[in-house]
């Protein structure tokens, strides 16, 4: 492991939140300006004047779009920052640059999405032509939901609402398939709360949803930073909280709005499509598009990674993918694993194939007793593999509790074979190579899968608590 090298002057330490607000104030355009407010960046300062934010990956430093500064010092704070990040021996990239960027800053760029925006004012014309989005607020409203605004003292720490949210906040990062990102996406509401604006969808008192919404102070506009909703929330929540943030826009005379990127959409490249389709079990891309495509934006912006000439748009992607993978692809990836029912099902039912077909082969029959044992443990392992399957694609706890019984006897029925007939016929390395994989994999699956179980149970048992929790707090302790 390369040590880290110490970073130069120009990086500022300490807390310098305050002085990065006052240059977002003057100079924050990008949608993703604000939030380099959020626990994790760094900021280089080109005098007092320019500041970069960015986080260090440990090879790379990835910014959050373009520079704090005018527009015509962009060429040169950047040339500046590139100097800074190669003197510490660090790669430089760009997430989440926008047209005014390139006009400045000549380099490459890959695009990696696209980003609607709105005029407030449309707003009811939008919901006058939407015949379904229309419904989507009726239906809510008819369940009783209601939005409103959350005032500050409800938001310090201790207060029922404050822990109303957090309380939220775990359980939606809870549910996602893909451990917590950092970087540009995190969930961190309550930083310079003076500067936000906090919408609250209550039912029967209980928070069922909730938007967090955060400046962007040069073109005078919002960005719907955060969507969270309750399991049970009904249909049309989300909408209700975009409609009524779009009417706060209307009256505090804000001009621009947007709901923030939606990764590899529009005319992205090939491969980032490929991508696209490929991890459609862990972000839903498609869904995520066509959902504010309903929301009917004016404009849909494209989105650009950027990196310094010279270097690769594949780097500068896992540079990027790095920093939201915060402390490393590693954990990250086993974070993952071991959260997410739908992907450890998927991942084990895509597993089963090759290793059914080795069990099939001929030269495979010797690790076995029999060929009756043999093609048990082949139609065993098909079955399987289609029942995983099934199951990445719908969770019934009914066929998942029959999965964990069958993989966890599997396991034992696995080392009882291995034990008893494997071990005493081992020829060398590779016989006892293979004959421990054959165990351990059985094993590995059945700890996944128990582990999915676990996830989900909670899950919904934190539902069942938070509902139960509502009703039986007196009115004036209710979470609202």
């Amino acid at each position: 492991m390369t040590r880290a090298a110490a970073p130069p002057e120009s990086v500022a330490r300490g807390d310098d939140r305050p002085r990065v607000l006052a240059l977002l104030q003057r100079h924050g355009w990008n949608a993703t300006s604000f939030q380099v407010l959020e626990p994790g960046f760094r900021y280089f300062w080109d005098g007092d004047d320019a500041c970069v934010a960015y986080v260090d990956t440990g090879g790379a430093w990835v910014t959050a779009g373009a520079p704090l500064c005018e527009t015509e010092r962009f060429g040169a704070v950047m040339n500046s920052f590139w100097t800074a990040a190669r003197a510490a021996r660090r790669r430089v990239c760009c997430f989440a640059t926008e047209a005014r960027f390139h006009e400045h800053v000549p380099w490459p760029a890959l695009r990696v999405g696209d980003q609607p925006t709105w005029s407030p004012e449309d707003w009811s014309g939008a919901l006058a032509r939407s015949k379904s989005l229309r419904e989507q607020l009726r239906r809510a409203r008819a369940k009783g939901v209601v939005v409103r605004r959350v005032t500050h003292d409800e938001l310090v720490e201790g207060h029922p609402t404050r822990a109303s949210l957090e309380r939220l906040i775990a359980r939606f990062l809870g549910s996602k398939a893909m451990a917590p990102m950092g970087f540009v996406v995190q969930i961190d509401p309550f930083v310079f709360l003076d500067e936000r604006l906090h919408l609250v969808a209550e039912r029967d008192g209980k928070i069922v949803g909730f938007l967090g919404i955060v400046p962007v102070y040069a073109r005078h506009g919002w960005f719907f930073e955060d969507f969270l909703r309750t399991p049970d929330a009904p249909n049309g929540t989300v909408e209700l909280l975009v409609d009524a943030g779009m009417r706060a826009a209307v009256a505090e005379g804000v001009a621009y709005v947007t709901l923030g990127m939606v990764p590899l959409a529009g005319e992205v490249a090939g491969w980032l499509r490929a991508t696209r389709r490929a991890t459609r079990g862990l972000y839903d891309f498609d869904g995520l598009r066509e959902f504010k495509a309903k929301l009917a934006p004016r404009a849909w912006d494209p989105m650009y990674l950027a990196y310094p000439p010279g270097s690769f748009g594949l780097v500068a992607v896992l540079d990027t993918l790095r920093a939201f993978a915060e402390g490393g692809f590693i954990r990250f990836g086993v974070q993952t694993l071991l959260r997410g029912p739908s992907i450890v099902t998927g991942m084990l039912a895509i597993l089963l194939v090759p290793w059914t077909i080795l069990l099939a082969l001929p030269v495979s029959a010797r690790f076995f007793p029999s060929p009756a044992w043999q093609w048990g443990w082949v139609m065993f392992d098909v079955a399987l593999a289609a029942a995983l399957g099934r199951l990445s694609r719908r969770w019934t706890q009914s066929l998942a509790d029959a999965l964990i019984v069958a993989v966890s006897l599997d396991a034992l029925v696995t080392l009882g074979q291995a034990l008893v007939f494997n071990v005493p016929r081992l020829r060398g390395p590779l016989d006892a190579l293979i004959v421990t994989l054959a165990v351990l994999a059985p094993t590995s699956a059945a700890i996944l899968l128990w582990n999915g179980r676990a996830h989900r149970v909670s899950e919904a048992s934190a539902s069942k608590d938070s509902t139960a929790i509502a009703r039986a707090l007196a009115p004036g302790e209710r979470p609202s």
